[in-house]
């Protein structure tokens, strides 16, 4: 049986755009009622919600109205692809284990929002990209997979946005097919 799969984005959604085409996904969210990832699902015909924390009293309300989201279409896994947000313990209590994310950088390396940037000022001989379970730190959770970048020098930020992005998509949708299985694995025991 197919694992129901959830893609939550902040603004451009290419991961997204890569998972979809290679998954069916259940439903895209996004925490900002303008991003760009709400058009890629319309023009692949998923299904896609967004509604923004200040619109709620508190974060915990937030992520109640997330987990309904996720409750109501059954999902198995939610796939963070450049979403902003440091997902808080409502949500991660309601899907614990169920929770990936892509980071743009060699973890423990240059965590946070500006991976890429980090790597390219601070010059480093390589950098990333990392994909690993969320937990309630940013970027700490436990490392599913990962693959490195040597950074030639005369890269300009540009190129290695480029090459980051690369790797991204090409490793991204292996790594959620080994999560599904396991994911089935668990299911039938």
């Amino acid at each position: 049986m197919a694992k129901r799969i959830a893609v939550f984005a902040s603004g451009n959604g290419s991961n997204f755009q890569v998972i979809a085409e290679q998954f069916p996904v259940e439903f895209v969210f996004s925490d900002h009622r303008d991003a760009y990832v709400l058009e890629r699902a319309k023009n692949l015909g998923v299904a896609s919600h967004a509604f923004e924390l200040k619109e709620f009293d508190n974060k915990e309300a937030y992520e109640e109205a997330i987990v309904k989201l996720l409750d109501e279409h059954q999902i198995d896994l939610v796939c963070l692809a450049g979403y902003m947000k440091i997902v808080g313990p409502t949500l991660l209590a309601a899907y614990e284990g169920r929770i990936i994310n892509i980071h743009p950088a060699y973890l423990p390396n240059f965590p946070g929002a500006h991976g890429i940037r980090d790597a390219y000022e601070a010059k480093v001989s390589f950098t990333g990209v990392t994909v690993h379970y969320v937990d309630e730190g940013v970027d700490t959770g436990e490392i599913i997979h990962q693959e490195k970048i040597d950074i030639d020098p005369s890269w300009s930020l540009d190129t290695l946005e480029e090459h980051v992005h690369a790797l991204e998509y090409q490793m991204f949708p292996g790594v959620i097919q080994t999560i599904c299985e396991q994911i089935e694995r668990e299911d039938t025991k």
